[in-house]
Parts: C-alpha cells; sequence; structure tokens
C-alpha cells in the first residue's frame, strides 16, 4: 500500500482505526482460550502495532515538514 500521498487527517484517521481495532484485539485476547487462538491474536496485535508505528512517525514528518 503506497501512503506517499496521505495528508495529516488521513493518517490521523487510520491511526484511529489501528487504536480501536488493537483495543478490539486485546478484548479478544482476553476471551480467547486456546493456544492458536491466543498465538494468530498475538500476531495480529503485534501488525496493528507495527502500523501504528509506521503512520505515527509519517505524521511526524509531515508535520515537521510544514512552515
Amino acid at each position: 500500500m503506497s501512503d506517499v500521498f496521505l495528508t495529516i487527517p488521513e493518517i490521523d484517521r487510520r491511526i484511529a482505526v489501528i487504536r480501536e481495532n488493537l483495543r478490539e484485539l486485546i478484548e479478544q485476547a482476553t476471551a480467547f482460550s486456546g493456544a492458536a487462538d491466543e498465538e494468530r491474536t498475538s500476531e495480529r496485535i503485534s501488525e496493528q502495532e507495527e502500523e501504528l508505528e509506521r503512520l505515527t512517525k509519517q505524521r511526524d514528518e509531515l508535520a515537521s515538514q510544514k512552515p
């Protein structure tokens, strides 16, 4: 996915969605039992955390470029 042309408000919306996804995944993780479910949920949380970090850095870089 190419995020080169995203604006700060678009990045903020994506960040909000990812934060909500993380909240839901954490809730699911507490309800699940079984190694397979826990592993998959852990992977999804990790993926979402990585995307959140990437988008946060991208937003910060764009914000620092504004006059």
